[in-house]
Protein backbone atom coordinates (compact mmCIF):
# COMPACT_ATOMS: atom_id res chain seq x y z
CA UNK A 1 0.00 0.00 0.00
CA UNK A 2 1.35 4.03 -0.94
CA UNK A 3 -0.18 6.70 0.06
CA UNK A 4 0.51 10.39 -0.91
CA UNK A 5 -1.97 13.57 -0.04
CA UNK A 6 -2.16 15.28 -2.98
CA UNK A 7 -0.78 14.84 -7.02
CA UNK A 8 2.73 15.72 -7.63
CA UNK A 9 3.88 15.46 -3.72
CA UNK A 10 6.03 12.30 -2.45
CA UNK A 11 4.56 9.30 -0.49
CA UNK A 12 4.39 9.49 2.47
CA UNK A 13 3.31 5.77 3.49
CA UNK A 14 5.43 3.54 0.84
CA UNK A 15 4.67 0.10 -0.55
CA UNK A 16 4.13 -0.97 3.07
CA UNK A 17 2.64 -4.46 3.87
CA UNK A 18 1.82 -5.93 6.80
CA UNK A 19 -0.94 -8.97 8.03
CA UNK A 20 -2.30 -8.14 11.47
CA UNK A 21 -4.11 -10.99 13.23
CA UNK A 22 -7.86 -10.25 14.18
CA UNK A 23 -8.54 -9.19 17.97
CA UNK A 24 -4.96 -8.41 18.29
CA UNK A 25 -2.92 -5.37 19.94
CA UNK A 26 -0.13 -3.68 17.79
CA UNK A 27 1.86 -0.58 19.22
CA UNK A 28 3.12 1.51 16.40
CA UNK A 29 5.60 3.87 17.03
CA UNK A 30 8.59 6.12 14.99
CA UNK A 31 9.98 9.61 14.58
CA UNK A 32 8.15 12.23 13.95
CA UNK A 33 6.86 12.03 10.37
CA UNK A 34 7.70 8.80 9.74
CA UNK A 35 4.56 8.09 8.52
CA UNK A 36 2.40 6.83 12.01
CA UNK A 37 -1.00 9.14 11.63
CA UNK A 38 -0.68 8.31 7.77
CA UNK A 39 -1.20 5.16 8.45
CA UNK A 40 -4.62 6.17 10.61
CA UNK A 41 -5.48 8.28 7.76
CA UNK A 42 -5.27 5.51 5.41
CA UNK A 43 -7.92 3.30 7.40
CA UNK A 44 -10.63 5.64 7.75
CA UNK A 45 -10.49 6.32 3.64
CA UNK A 46 -9.59 9.94 4.53
CA UNK A 47 -7.33 9.72 1.31
CA UNK A 48 -7.62 7.17 -1.58
CA UNK A 49 -4.63 4.98 -2.50
CA UNK A 50 -1.92 5.98 -4.57
CA UNK A 51 -1.11 2.39 -5.02
CA UNK A 52 -2.18 -0.84 -3.46
CA UNK A 53 -5.31 -1.24 -0.74
CA UNK A 54 -6.06 -2.53 2.68
CA UNK A 55 -7.90 -5.33 3.08
CA UNK A 56 -10.19 -6.12 6.38
CA UNK A 57 -11.63 -9.54 6.41
CA UNK A 58 -10.45 -10.06 3.31
CA UNK A 59 -12.67 -7.19 1.87
CA UNK A 60 -10.73 -4.17 -0.27
CA UNK A 61 -12.10 -1.41 2.14
CA UNK A 62 -12.05 0.92 -1.57
CA UNK A 63 -15.17 -1.29 -2.45
CA UNK A 64 -16.89 -0.10 0.87
CA UNK A 65 -19.02 2.95 1.10
CA UNK A 66 -17.50 5.57 3.40
CA UNK A 67 -20.62 5.23 6.44
CA UNK A 68 -20.27 1.50 6.35
CA UNK A 69 -16.18 1.09 6.47
CA UNK A 70 -16.07 4.52 9.31
CA UNK A 71 -18.95 2.66 11.13
CA UNK A 72 -16.85 -0.52 11.85
CA UNK A 73 -13.74 1.64 12.85
CA UNK A 74 -13.85 4.16 16.13
CA UNK A 75 -10.41 5.93 17.33
CA UNK A 76 -9.54 7.38 20.83
CA UNK A 77 -7.59 10.83 19.50
CA UNK A 78 -4.73 12.50 21.70
CA UNK A 79 -7.05 15.58 22.68
CA UNK A 80 -11.07 14.32 23.05
CA UNK A 81 -13.10 15.70 20.95
CA UNK A 82 -16.09 17.08 22.76
CA UNK A 83 -19.20 19.12 21.70
CA UNK A 84 -21.30 22.00 22.67
CA UNK A 85 -24.46 20.26 23.53
CA UNK A 86 -25.90 17.39 26.05
CA UNK A 87 -23.90 14.90 27.36
CA UNK A 88 -26.11 12.86 26.01
CA UNK A 89 -25.86 14.07 21.97
CA UNK A 90 -21.91 13.54 22.82
CA UNK A 91 -21.59 10.12 23.88
CA UNK A 92 -24.61 9.05 21.18
CA UNK A 93 -25.18 11.60 18.58
CA UNK A 94 -27.69 9.69 15.96
CA UNK A 95 -29.60 8.90 19.18
CA UNK A 96 -29.28 5.11 18.35
CA UNK A 97 -28.81 3.77 22.16
CA UNK A 98 -31.36 3.16 25.07
CA UNK A 99 -30.03 5.21 28.66
CA UNK A 100 -29.69 1.78 29.46
CA UNK A 101 -26.80 1.05 27.43
CA UNK A 102 -25.34 4.64 27.94
CA UNK A 103 -24.98 3.80 31.27
CA UNK A 104 -23.42 0.62 30.81
CA UNK A 105 -20.83 2.27 28.83
CA UNK A 106 -20.22 4.75 31.61
CA UNK A 107 -20.16 1.85 34.04
CA UNK A 108 -17.54 0.44 32.12
CA UNK A 109 -15.30 3.81 32.04
CA UNK A 110 -15.87 4.58 35.47
CA UNK A 111 -17.62 7.21 34.62
CA UNK A 112 -21.08 6.30 35.88
CA UNK A 113 -21.09 7.80 39.60
CA UNK A 114 -19.16 11.21 38.10
CA UNK A 115 -22.49 11.72 36.03
CA UNK A 116 -24.35 10.69 38.22
CA UNK A 117 -24.05 12.92 40.45
CA UNK A 118 -24.50 15.75 38.23
CA UNK A 119 -28.28 17.33 38.92
CA UNK A 120 -28.96 17.13 35.21
CA UNK A 121 -27.04 13.31 35.01
CA UNK A 122 -27.14 12.06 30.54
CA UNK A 123 -28.66 15.80 29.79
CA UNK A 124 -25.63 17.62 31.47
CA UNK A 125 -24.31 20.66 29.69
CA UNK A 126 -21.20 20.22 27.74
CA UNK A 127 -19.31 23.16 27.69
CA UNK A 128 -17.06 24.22 24.18
CA UNK A 129 -14.79 21.61 23.77
CA UNK A 130 -15.77 19.87 27.07
CA UNK A 131 -13.53 22.21 28.88
CA UNK A 132 -16.64 21.94 31.73
CA UNK A 133 -14.78 18.22 32.42
CA UNK A 134 -11.50 17.43 33.42
CA UNK A 135 -9.08 16.33 30.47
CA UNK A 136 -9.05 12.67 32.39
CA UNK A 137 -12.66 12.56 32.26
CA UNK A 138 -13.15 13.84 28.62
CA UNK A 139 -10.77 10.86 27.44
CA UNK A 140 -13.12 8.41 29.97
CA UNK A 141 -16.27 9.45 27.92
CA UNK A 142 -14.75 9.20 24.52
CA UNK A 143 -13.66 5.65 25.61
CA UNK A 144 -17.47 5.45 26.34
CA UNK A 145 -18.34 6.45 23.36
CA UNK A 146 -16.12 3.70 21.60
CA UNK A 147 -17.48 1.06 23.76
CA UNK A 148 -21.19 1.94 22.28
CA UNK A 149 -20.16 1.30 19.13
CA UNK A 150 -18.40 -2.12 19.54
CA UNK A 151 -16.26 -1.65 16.84
CA UNK A 152 -14.26 -3.95 15.12
CA UNK A 153 -10.91 -1.96 15.17
CA UNK A 154 -9.98 0.49 17.85
CA UNK A 155 -7.48 3.05 16.74
CA UNK A 156 -5.40 4.86 19.58
CA UNK A 157 -3.88 7.98 18.24
CA UNK A 158 -1.29 8.78 21.29
CA UNK A 159 -4.70 8.75 23.14
CA UNK A 160 -3.01 9.61 26.69
CA UNK A 161 -0.26 11.94 26.04
CA UNK A 162 -1.80 14.85 27.58
CA UNK A 163 -2.88 13.31 30.84
CA UNK A 164 -0.69 12.30 33.74
CA UNK A 165 1.10 8.73 34.05
CA UNK A 166 -1.69 7.64 36.26
CA UNK A 167 -4.17 8.73 34.66
CA UNK A 168 -2.63 7.15 31.42
CA UNK A 169 -2.87 3.75 33.24
CA UNK A 170 -6.52 3.44 34.29
CA UNK A 171 -7.11 4.41 30.84
CA UNK A 172 -4.89 1.82 29.52
CA UNK A 173 -6.56 -0.48 31.22
CA UNK A 174 -9.76 0.45 30.45
CA UNK A 175 -8.96 -0.38 27.07
CA UNK A 176 -7.31 -3.42 27.58
CA UNK A 177 -10.62 -4.78 29.76
CA UNK A 178 -13.24 -3.10 27.66
CA UNK A 179 -11.90 -3.46 24.29
CA UNK A 180 -10.88 -7.53 24.22
CA UNK A 181 -12.65 -8.27 21.21
CA UNK A 182 -11.43 -5.70 19.16
CA UNK A 183 -8.29 -5.27 17.11
CA UNK A 184 -6.59 -2.37 18.40
CA UNK A 185 -3.60 -0.06 16.79
CA UNK A 186 -1.87 2.07 19.39
CA UNK A 187 0.10 5.11 18.18
CA UNK A 188 2.46 5.36 21.16
CA UNK A 189 3.39 8.40 22.97
CA UNK A 190 5.10 6.48 25.98
CA UNK A 191 6.44 3.42 24.99
CA UNK A 192 5.56 1.93 28.34
CA UNK A 193 1.99 1.86 27.15
CA UNK A 194 2.78 -0.33 24.00
CA UNK A 195 5.05 -2.67 25.86
CA UNK A 196 2.56 -5.30 26.43
CA UNK A 197 1.12 -5.26 22.74
CA UNK A 198 0.97 -8.63 20.85
CA UNK A 199 2.97 -7.22 18.11
CA UNK A 200 5.15 -3.93 17.39
CA UNK A 201 5.31 -1.61 14.15
CA UNK A 202 7.71 0.50 13.52
CA UNK A 203 7.97 2.83 11.00
CA UNK A 204 10.60 5.10 9.45
CA UNK A 205 10.02 7.36 6.54
CA UNK A 206 6.80 5.68 5.48
CA UNK A 207 8.15 2.53 5.22
CA UNK A 208 7.31 -0.72 7.91
CA UNK A 209 11.18 -1.25 9.61
CA UNK A 210 9.85 -3.35 11.93
CA UNK A 211 7.27 -5.46 12.35
CA UNK A 212 7.52 -8.88 15.38
CA UNK A 213 6.70 -9.25 19.41
CA UNK A 214 8.30 -6.48 21.49
CA UNK A 215 10.17 -9.55 23.13
CA UNK A 216 11.80 -11.06 19.62
CA UNK A 217 12.62 -7.17 19.12
CA UNK A 218 14.27 -6.70 22.59
CA UNK A 219 16.37 -9.36 21.65
CA UNK A 220 18.06 -7.90 18.92
CA UNK A 221 20.42 -4.73 20.64
CA UNK A 222 20.63 -2.91 17.09
CA UNK A 223 16.87 -2.83 16.31
CA UNK A 224 15.29 0.71 15.86
CA UNK A 225 12.95 -0.18 19.06
CA UNK A 226 15.43 -1.91 21.07
CA UNK A 227 17.30 1.62 20.35
CA UNK A 228 13.90 3.51 21.54
CA UNK A 229 13.51 1.56 24.52
CA UNK A 230 16.74 2.22 25.79
CA UNK A 231 16.48 6.06 25.32
CA UNK A 232 13.70 6.31 26.86
CA UNK A 233 15.26 4.63 30.32
CA UNK A 234 18.21 6.74 29.84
Amino acid sequence: YSMRYRTGVPLVLRDISAKIPPGSRVGICGRTGSGKSSLFSALFRLVEPASGCIKIDGVDTTSLGLTALRSRIAIIPQDPVMFVGTLRQNLDPFFQYQDEELWDALRLCRMHDVIAQRPDKLEANVSESGHNFSQGERQLICIARALLRKPKILLLDEATASIDMDTDNMVQGMIRQNFTKCTCLTIAHRLNTIADSDLIMVLDDGIISEFDTPANLLKREESAYSEMVAADHS
